[in-house]
């Protein structure tokens, strides 16, 4: 960490950006359980290194660390076939994916390009070691010039980890719809909440007295995200990804129950793989 002996960093961030220091705290917390279900040193570092009322936002939960894990299981088997891709992480947030990556792919040559808002892309700058192999470009994920900046030869992997569903319907078909025509060969894996959830965030759902969850207006169910090879063009398959294993019995048991039974498709998160 860069600066860290001059004490912990001021940060401030408002509406969708801040939940990248909710995620974050979910991440550092798990990855210090005697028991921990993810290991993110980088994660622990960066909280704290920063200044921040963490409390702010209630109770963690072990979900946010395991959503890391599937998005980090699911780049290692692209960036096996494809050891030299670029990784765009859109909307990064405060995520620590590519030190995780590195460490578990040492032999890679993975290039990482960053695509997040100037006020997060500040935070990442002062507080997060720089690598010859990362690039950084502040701006929206909606402003597609980030995909005039790749070089798509060697393979590209899209994450959108937390975007989607902060954005309106149009925007995120949009952004599937422009990934699927510029990069024949990539993958985008996204994850959505179920729509009970995303209905329910209109009305504000709250995590503690002092945190309201963003409005969530676009979510897709599992069957509509199967339907993207149908209706987007350039997607040749979907995928219906499942969460990794979390920590505990009850944890395990639910969530091997939702994926085992089709009922329950609408009542549980997506997390979707699209090749294009």
């Amino acid at each position: 960490m860069s600066d860290q002996e001059q004490g912990a960093h001021k940060v401030v961030l408002s509406g969708v950006s801040e939940t990248a220091l909710l995620t974050l705290n979910a991440r550092a917390t798990e990855a210090r359980h005697p028991d921990a279900i993810i290991d993110d040193p980088m994660a622990v570092a960066l909280v704290d290194a920063i200044d921040f009322d963490f409390a702010k936002f209630g109770p963690t939960r072990q979900d946010i660390a395991v959503r890391a894990r599937a998005f980090d299981d699911a780049a290692k088997d692209y960036l096996k076939t494809h050891p030299s891709a670029t990784v765009v992480a859109l909307a990064e947030g405060l995520q620590t994916s590519f030190w995780r990556l590195e460490a578990a792919l040492p032999d890679s040559q993975f290039r990482w390009l960053t695509v997040d808002l100037p006020p997060i892309i500040d935070i990442r700058a002062r507080l997060l070691p720089s690598s010859p192999r990362i690039s950084v470009l502040a701006q929206s994920a909606l402003d597609y010039s980030w995909m005039d900046a790749l070089d798509p030869t060697d393979g590209v992997f899209i994450t959108a980890e937390g975007l989607l569903m902060y954005l309106q319907p149009e925007q995120s078909l949009g952004l599937i719809t422009e990934c699927a025509k510029r990069f024949p060969g990539g993958q985008l894996l996204f994850d959505l909440p179920p729509r009970w959830f995303s209905m329910f965030s209109r009305l504000g759902i709250r995590t503690s007295l002092r945190y309201k969850v963003p409005t969530m207006p676009f979510s897709l169910t599992v069957a509509e995200a199967a339907d993207l090879v149908n209706t987007v063009p350039g997607v040749r398959a979907v995928h219906d990804v499942r969460l990794p294993p979390g920590r505990g019995l009850i944890f395990n048991t639910a969530m091997s129950a939702v994926y085992r039974v089709p009922l329950f498709d609408p009542l549980r998160p997506n997390l979707t793989l699209l090749e294009f």
